[in-house]
């Protein structure tokens, strides 16, 4: 079994995926825009000028997937109850990940030394993903 995070950015998703690309190294496996779908949505599934938004994108973190999408609402409800958590192997690579995702965002948790790891910090990013940065204890 494999779970993976889909993520529904409401409008901004390619806007996102630059973001985390800047952020995070992603890399963009995919992106289909509406438009380019074989099957048109049903009709007033989308708004009448969201052709050229994305209908799916996947990028990879590391090893991770992220699949994405603009939805299909654009007022959207939001990110609630989860947060993606990035595991770093040490310090100055969890200061360079928590400082670039928390650009434009709001820091909810300064990074600093837990009984678990020597560096965690919890933010939420421009789009509103809360993420948990920290550095892996060795094996």
């Amino acid at each position: 079994m494999l779970i993976q995070a889909y993520l529904t950015f409401n409008g901004k998703t390619e806007e996102a995926v630059e973001f985390y690309r800047r952020a995070l190294g992603a890399e963009l496996e995919m992106l289909m825009r509406f438009k380019e779908a074989p099957d048109p949505p049903p009709p007033g599934m989308i708004p009448a000028d969201w052709g050229d938004k994305v209908m799916h994108a996947s990028i990879t973190v590391g090893d991770q997937r992220i699949m994405m999408s603009d939805g299909c609402d654009p007022a959207g409800t939001g990110f609630q109850g989860f947060s993606l958590a990035v595991s770093v192997t040490d310090i100055p690579s969890a200061d360079r990940v928590f400082a670039a995702l928390s650009e434009g965002g709001s820091v909810t948790m300064p990074q600093g030394e837990t009984f678990w790891s020597p560096r965690f910090g919890m933010l939420v990013d421009r789009y509103g993903v809360a993420w948990m940065v920290m550095v892996s204890p060795p094996m």
